[in-house]
């Protein structure tokens, strides 16, 4: 798909996702090797956004599962659609066919609800390369992680009335998880895994000059130091990349051209989620704050 990482690492700018050498080292050899991509890191770094702007990338179609407690086959692998079955069996009835013939007409594809990893299989099976998001696995049981392990494996999907249905080539996975439990060695093994972290200031300022071209460059740059200064706090959910974008559009819908005290009050339910973090940032914690971020603007501003 690609010739090298650095052909990699353009295309990833070019779809506005900034990307440091060893992510694109490991998303280039997943591509390369066909080996899933387990990406681990706090919520709101990005994760999932790789997986998007991979799909775009390489032109070809998304398929996300969206893991969750209690997940099973039926939602994320397939169903036989009861309702059509019944319907259709009386209408075979009425017509005295065998038995035979019935089951064989009940259990084809013609009711068979394809959820997303049979999707992502019958996918490649048809000559495309889809890319499979299966996000927050840390959400989903350790029953579900191990069911997993097959798919990962040797990219196929067993169903007792159709048989095993085998990946031709096999998609583009990528896996993420908010550790909020670990997940299994066994899977990870299947895997090449990289940790995604907070980006550093400059990395950060990048990204948010680049998804909103209208924010005021010193404010872009007030902005990303006020955050940058409230994740060294010991805060209970940290504010993530899609939370300074957020308070950057919120900012901008104001109309504001630098941090003040009063707009930073009216606007901390944007970035933070916690209201026990929100308590933490009194007035006079705030200003100070933003004393500093105007200097660290100040002394990363090049005219």
């Amino acid at each position: 798909m690609y010739n090298s990482v650095d052909e990699l690492q353009a295309a990833l700018n070019e779809q506005d996702y900034i990307a440091e050498r060893g992510l694109s080292v490991a998303i280039y050899l997943a591509l390369k090797t066909g080996k899933p991509l387990f990406l681990e890191g706090d919520a709101g770094v990005g994760k999932t956004e790789i997986a998007k702007v991979l799909s775009a990338a390489l032109s070809t179609d998304l398929i996300r599962m969206q893991c969750y407690e209690g997940l099973d086959v039926n939602t994320a692998v397939y169903e036989w659609n009861y309702a059509g079955q019944i319907l259709h069996l009386r209408l075979m009835e009425q017509e005295g066919l065998e038995r035979g013939q019935m089951e064989g007409e009940l259990f084809s594809e013609r009711f068979l609800l394809k959820r997303p990893l049979l999707q992502a299989i019958e996918q490649s099976r048809d000559g495309k390369t889809p890319v499979l998001l299966i996000d927050e696995l840390d959400r989903s049981d350790e029953e579900f992680e191990a069911f997993l392990l097959e798919l990962l494996s040797d990219f196929q999907i067993s169903i007792p009335e159709l048989g095993t249905i085998s990946a031709a080539i096999p998609p583009v996975v990528v896996v993420t998880s908010n550790r909020t439990r670990e997940i299994h060695d066994a899977l990870k093994r299947r895997c090449l895994y990289f940790w995604i972290d907070y980006p550093h200031f400059h990395k950060e300022l990048n990204i948010v000059e680049r998804k909103a071209p209208d924010v005021a460059p010193m404010l872009a740059r007030q902005i990303t130091a006020f955050i940058q200064d409230m994740r060294s706090m010991e805060l209970f959910k940290r504010p993530g990349i899609a939370e300074t974008l957020d308070w950057t559009a919120a900012l901008i819908a104001l109309d504001q051209n630098e941090l003040s005290l009063e707009t930073v009050q009216d606007t901390l339910g944007v970035i933070l989620k916690y209201q026990d973090d929100v308590e933490m940032l009194d007035p006079t914690t705030i200003q100070n704050m933003i004393d500093r971020a105007k200097v660290e603007a100040q002394r990363a501003y090049t005219p």
